[in-house]
């Protein structure tokens, strides 16, 4: 059985722009995953709504993906495979990071998955990473993610840069999905549906 973590934020929690409640397991790309892959592998949801890279939010509060990462892991381990898919909440113009910087704070994160260890086979696990989509049309948040559409859109590249660097493997949302003109943040049904099928094929491929 191969152990599989989604580490994540709204979009991997489920959160649907359209009628604002949490889309059902099976709806949710890691729901969709889990049918995907089938026997064999055992999906582990781990979205929080607002999580960042790396920043500390002083006005939502225990939001910082890197302080989550480290007990996260130790409570599921042993694991084979950790996918993230973090950096749309960075984009909040609270926290006036460039894109580069975003991508940089999820590479902390791999680091820490690359270190941290199991008792599994005597290695550590895998790690994906997963660009986000750039932004869509904002609409009601459009001043909390002021000037993040821009930034947004150099995710593909300084992720790329970032696994490269840290040898880990990558995936670019934005070739199978967009994000919601609803609010310009969130995924829709359909999006999840792709992702889910997407990434399923990634992960056989890592883990063959």
């Amino acid at each position: 059985m191969f152990e599989v973590l989604c580490y994540g934020d709204s979009n991997t929690w489920g959160f649907d722009p359209a009628r604002r409640e949490r889309f059902s397991g099976a709806q949710r790309w890691p729901g969709v995953l889990q049918k995907t892959l089938g026997a064999g592998y055992h999906v582990i949801e781990e979205g929080l709504g607002g999580r960042t890279t790396v920043w500390e939010d002083p006005i939502e509060g225990h939001k910082n993906g890197k302080e989550y990462l480290i007990p996260c892991l130790a409570t599921h381990s042993p694991l084979d495979l950790v996918i993230i898919m973090l950096g749309t909440n960075d984009l909040k113009y609270r926290f006036s990071v460039t894109a580069q910087d975003i991508a940089a704070g999820a590479g902390i994160l791999v680091d820490i998955v690359n270190k941290s260890g199991t008792p599994k086979n005597a290695k550590t696990p895998r790690v994906l990473l997963l660009a986000p989509p750039p932004l869509g049309k904002l609409t009601e948040l459009k001043e909390m993610f002021e000037g993040g559409q821009e930034k947004s859109r150099r995710f593909s590249k300084h992720f790329k840069a970032v696994a490269d660097m840290y040898g880990c493997q990558f995936f670019d949302s934005s070739t199978v999905i967009k994000s919601s003109d609803i609010d310009g943040i969130h995924l829709e049904k359909e999006a999840h549906q792709q992702l889910g099928r997407a990434v399923a094929r990634e992960v056989k491929r890592i883990l063959k």
